[in-house]
């Protein structure tokens, strides 16, 4: 079944004009990729064919056909790398979160969960939701359906994961009052405001927390620092900027950092090249791909 499906994915990805279903996206790649960063913003993952690792602060995780990934904050990665090859290519599929539809479900549900739970998982592919994410994709070609069932089964998909062993991340993130609202309403204050320095007790009069309690939940939820995670903002930015033709020294001060040695560092820690080398790089992977 992953294989007809990941042949189905693969072919309207690639193929510009086909059905889209709301909130759901495929994603496809015929060779192995190198690392990159990315921000996950709340979402569900799963892979058809092939396999995916994701650094997120001190955390990897591997996951494939067997298991799908959950995330019910944004969460920067440090590095995303996927396996693929010509004759296999990659093919997987993401659900974005709608906070809405996820409160709706969980209104009823009465559960005390723990205090500190983590916001982002890989966890075992059950029939039960491979069976509905394999009616969700068949809809791309009975486009004439999504309307009706679409919303369906966007619902029975959180609540199949609602049920299972993950259900506390998702319950959490459902919840306007709960701890990972608290831990994302900090998180947004840090990505509106990257470039300039955050001081913690910003962060910990949004939260409403003492600051041993932000600092021990934030990091269960997200795997690193507040510092941490404002920092693989700003590189990712700076990361975003270098591709698009900027100067290293342009794209350290625009994202915040004061000094350009500093940033080389810190830059070169996290993608493993020197910022003005890695731009070039990309940019001309990028010219080569636009040909």
């Amino acid at each position: 079944m992953h294989e007809t499906l990941a042949d189905l994915a693969y072919r309207h990805a690639t193929q510009p004009g086909r059905a889209s279903i709301p909130r759901v996206s495929v994603h496809v790649a015929k060779e192995t990729s190198w690392p990159v960063p990315t921000l996950y913003q709340p979402m569900l993952g799963i892979v058809l064919r092939g396999t995916k690792r994701v650094v997120i602060g001190d955390r990897t995780l591997h996951y494939d056909a067997n298991h799908f990934f959950i995330a019910s904050v944004d969460v920067p990665a440090s590095s995303v790398m996927i396996e693929s090859s010509p004759d296999a290519p990659y093919a997987a599929a993401r659900l974005a979160i709608d906070q809405d539809v996820l409160a709706d479900l969980v209104v009823d549900i009465a559960r005390e969960d723990s205090a500190d739970t983590t916001a982002f998982a890989v966890a075992a592919m059950t029939p039960e939701l491979r069976d509905v994410w394999s009616r969700m994709l068949r809809l791309l070609d009975a486009p004439d359906e999504i309307d009706m069932l679409a919303p369906l089964f966007e619902r029975e998909i959180l609540f199949r994961i609602l049920q299972g062993p993950q259900g506390a991340l998702l319950r959490q993130a459902a919840r306007s009052d709960g701890r990972i609202a608290q831990i994302r309403a900090a998180i947004a204050h840090l990505r509106e405001n990257f470039d300039r320095l955050v001081r913690i007790e910003e962060l910990l009069e949004i939260a409403g927390m003492s600051a041993a309690t932000f600092h021990r939940r934030f990091r269960a939820a997200t795997a690193m620092s507040p510092l941490q995670y404002q920092k693989a903002l700003r590189l990712q930015e700076a990361r975003r900027r270098l591709i698009a033709d900027a100067d290293a020294s342009g794209a350290a001060y625009a994202v915040g950092y004061e000094s350009a040695s500093q940033f080389n560092r810190e830059y070169t820690r996290m993608f493993g090249t020197p910022p003005a080398r890695d731009g070039a790089r990309l940019r001309a992977m990028a010219r080569g791909c636009a040909r």
